[in-house]
C-alpha cells in the first residue's frame, strides 16, 4: 500500500509498523474525542474512521499478508 515511498524491502516492515502506530493513534483520538457535553464532534469521527479505515487495511494487507489485490 506505500509502494510510492519506494523503501528498501529491509525497512518495508518498521515503516509499515510506524504507519500503522500512527493511523491506529489518529484513528483512536478521532473515535473516543468527545466535546464538552459529551458528544462526538462529526469531524472527528469522519477523519476516526478514515484512519481506521487506512489502519486496517495496511494491517491486513501488507504486514499480515491476508488480502492480495490484483
Amino acid at each position: 500500500m506505500l509502494e510510492f515511498l519506494n523503501v528498501d524491502p529491509a525497512y518495508e516492515l518498521p515503516v509499515n509498523l510506524l504507519f500503522l502506530a500512527i493511523t491506529g493513534a489518529v484513528a483512536w483520538h478521532g473515535l473516543h474525542a468527545r466535546n464538552e457535553d459529551g458528544k462526538a464532534d462529526f469531524v472527528h469521527l469522519l477523519f476516526g474512521c478514515i484512519a481506521a479505515f487506512y489502519f486496517f487495511a495496511v494491517l491486513f494487507q501488507d504486514v499480515l499478508g491476508l488480502v492480495q489485490l490484483s
